[in-house]
């Protein structure tokens, strides 16, 4: 089985914000326990006290405005939050983690909501992950995946969403090798789901702010094949000539 870690950046409702991003990590189910172990050591480094009150929360790092992060220096918060994002390294074997992430630019589409056109573009790309694992494999390996999101997004919505989407099939195409409808989850309690908010955050701040300064880390473990990306996608009507990584390729 295969397990997708989402989380959001950016609000739906905030004008002063043009992106809105869903985004994670999906790992093969015997991958998640060296992920978690990575993260559960650097929280130990950061705060050895009590380690398991330490969540790796992107944006929370960054501000500084509470502790621990408020004793840091920017610098060390900086350090943190990338380091969070380099655990995607750890387990580089056959099965490695690959990331996924949507980013909407919401004035593109006005009468849509942002976390919906954001949750089906990414279901049906990871039902085509899926489909392409089985069909590399000879049709050996036949996998089903989950969807497990944090708690403080739009569970009811979503929830029905995939319900639709498990029945009719998404724009694209049906989704046969979902295991179950999503899972909502607290982020204090999965490390993987705190990984999926740094990855938002990295690419929100590429898109809102042109700011490279954490998407770099992130860069290479985008769901791709034969040269071309699959797991980074940049819905927007606005520039014809975006040079995007997702747009060029």
């Amino acid at each position: 089985m295969y397990c997708l870690y989402l989380d959001d950046s950016g609000s739906t409702a905030n004008k002063d914000e043009k992106y809105f991003i869903l985004a994670g990590v999906c790992v093969f189910e015997h991958k998640i326990y060296w992920l978690r172990k990575y993260l559960d050591e650097l929280a130990n480094e950061i705060y050895p006290e009590n380690p398991n009150i330490i969540e790796f929360h992107a944006s929370e790092i960054f501000s500084g405005r509470e502790e621990p992060w408020k004793s840091l220096k920017k610098i060390e918060r900086v350090e943190i939050i990338k380091k969070v994002l380099k655990s995607l390294e750890v387990e580089q074997s056959k099965t490695p983690p690959v990331v996924f992430a949507c980013a909407v630019h919401k004035d593109s589409f006005p009468k849509n909501d942002p976390v919906e056109l954001a949750f089906e573009d990414i279901c049906s790309r990871f039902e085509m992950y899926l489909n392409r694992i089985y069909h590399q494999s000879g049709k050996k390996e036949s996998h089903r995946g989950v969807i497990i999101l944090d708690k403080s997004t739009k569970e009811t919505s979503l929830q029905k969403l995939a319900i639709d989407f498990r029945q009719i099939g998404t724009k694209w195409r049906t989704l046969n090798n979902m295991a179950e409808v999503p899972l909502f989850v607290d982020s204090k309690a999965s490390r993987l789901i705190q990984l999926a908010d740094h990855i938002a955050y990295a690419v929100f701040r590429r898109y809102q702010s042109s700011d490279l300064n954490y998407y770099n880390c992130i860069e290479g473990c985008f769901d791709s094949d034969g040269g071309k990306i699959h797991g980074l996608i940049h819905k927007q009507h606005y520039n014809p000539n975006c040079t995007c990584p997702a747009c060029l390729r």
